[in-house]
């Protein structure tokens, strides 16, 4: 008579602490957290298995087995020089996007924040590029810097032969450009968000300390919006690693002698349409490792500054 009661009691306090002191707000997350396992967990576990077996495509209904070949696709997958090429090629890109985009995001997010007049619209102005299709402006840097582009055409005999995007020395630079450019007005929202919360005072007693326009920049800003630079900074790795339909667009699929190919490029090539999604799989398990490895060192750098 006494134990139904204080079971009761216990059950009741599971349920509650499973769903928290606010169970609706398990119910809203919940169709999120299917989406994320769904697209997400699931394809990487399913990746990480296929990187250890031997497996290919077959056809459908078809029972193959897949033996486990342990490390085999990850020895492949290091002593391939093409994947050497494609990580020189992504850290080629990141080394020039990321600084340029940080850089630029918050230069241009200090001068949105002071403009008074048509503020409205040079916001929106920065931000189209982001919403718009990359087929469609990857057409207007095509016509911009193909070898009889307005680009050529301007520099004339000062332009580089072979032209931008078929040098290779110069494809994966153009593209890192094209990246920044398109992704500007995104990471400009992030810093204009965080920058609304600096509070005056610090501006006003740098100003009572005779501190110019650049030292308030540098004394007062920078460290403010710290955080929001870290964001950045690691959205913008994710991103640049996650690089795909730029090269497969601006350059036809890599080229030239795969100056621009990325890894997640190189693990179409080698996945789909030469049938080695095996390999495939390795590639893109060490890409997330290596991916989550920089991040975490930038986020305790930025923490450790803090």
């Amino acid at each position: 008579m006494t134990t139904a009661p204080i079971e009761g009691g216990v059950r009741r306090n599971r349920v509650a602490a499973f769903f928290g002191r606010h169970p609706v707000g398990m119910i809203l997350a919940a169709p999120y957290a299917v989406y994320i396992a769904v697209v997400f967990a699931y394809p990487l576990g399913f990746s990480l298995w296929i990187s250890f077996q031997d497996y290919f495509f077959a056809a459908p209904g078809a029972i193959v087995d897949h033996p486990f070949v342990g490390f085999d696709n990850y020895t492949a997958v290091l002593s391939d020089p093409a994947v050497r090429q494609a990580f020189g090629n992504i850290l080629v890109f990141l080394v020039i996007n990321v600084p340029l985009t940080t850089a630029l995001a918050l230069l241009l997010a200090v001068a949105l924040n002071r403009v008074v007049h048509a503020r409205t619209f040079l916001r929106v102005a920065f931000y189209v590029p982001y919403v718009t299709a990359s087929v469609a402006v990857v057409g207007v840097w095509l016509f911009l810097f193909n070898s009889d582009g307005l680009v050529n055409t301007v520099l004339g005999p000062l332009a580089p032969d072979p032209s931008w995007l078929v040098n290779e020395g110069l494809a994966m630079p153009v593209i890192a450009v094209f990246v920044t450019w398109k992704q500007l007005g995104f990471f400009i929202l992030l810093y204009l968000a965080a920058l609304q919360n600096v509070p005056k005072e610090l501006y006003e007693s740098a100003s009572v300390d005779g501190a110019g326009a650049w030292s308030k920049f540098w004394s007062v800003t920078v460290p403010a919006v710290r955080p929001a630079t870290a964001l950045v900074v690691i959205l913008s790795l994710i991103t640049g690693a996650n690089l795909f339909t730029e090269p497969y667009l601006l350059t036809g699929g890599g080229g030239p002698s795969g100056a621009s190919t990325s890894p997640v490029l190189l693990m179409y090539q080698r996945g789909i349409q030469q049938g080695e999604p095996d390999f495939a799989a390795a590639l893109g398990v060490l890409l997330v490792i290596g991916v989550l490895i920089v991040a975490f060192v930038n986020w305790r750098f930025i923490e450790r500054r803090d």
